[in-house]
């Protein structure tokens, strides 16, 4: 299975009232359908925010550089597939759907490894029916222009 890349970018409000950044992951239906990718990981990174919520330059450089990283680790290995992203208030998350949590753990360890130390949380829970995704989706969701 070839994982979509295909991507919408919308804002959002936190429930501070600030903008959040929301990227996500368009065409999932195959994947979604196969049932194989019952877990998400909800990857936390909280940081220094500027006066908008967003962050530092130094740290959006980073943040760039760990997604490239996991991207292409999870989009190789197809052991997880990153399906949203979400950066504001102080916050960015990343939202993955994986098959197996300690293939998650190996592949993900492996891909920032290169990287100094992150100040990232996971927190892993069943999702089988994607509801996190589906919500994003719905609040969210522009399409393409093409």
């Amino acid at each position: 299975m070839k994982f979509p890349d295909k991507w919408w970018t919308a804002p959002a409000e936190s429930e501070s009232g600030k903008t959040v950044i929301v990227t996500g992951r368009d065409s999932l239906d195959e994947v979604m359908a196969s049932g194989k990718y019952i877990y998400r990981l909800d990857v936390s990174w909280d940081y220094d925010a500027d006066p908008s919520g967003m962050p530092s330059d130094a740290d959006s450089r980073l943040m760039e550089q760990a997604t490239d990283a996991l991207m292409k680790s999870f989009d190789k290995s197809k052991s997880a597939i990153l399906t949203g992203i979400y950066t504001g208030d102080g916050r960015r998350d990343w939202i993955f759907y994986c098959l197996n949590l300690k293939v998650f753990s190996f592949v993900f360890n492996q891909a920032l490894a290169p990287l100094p130390e992150l100040p990232l949380r996971i927190d892993a829970t069943e999702d089988p029916d994607w509801e996190e995704y589906t919500g994003m989706r719905e609040q969210t969701y522009i399409p393409d222009e093409d």
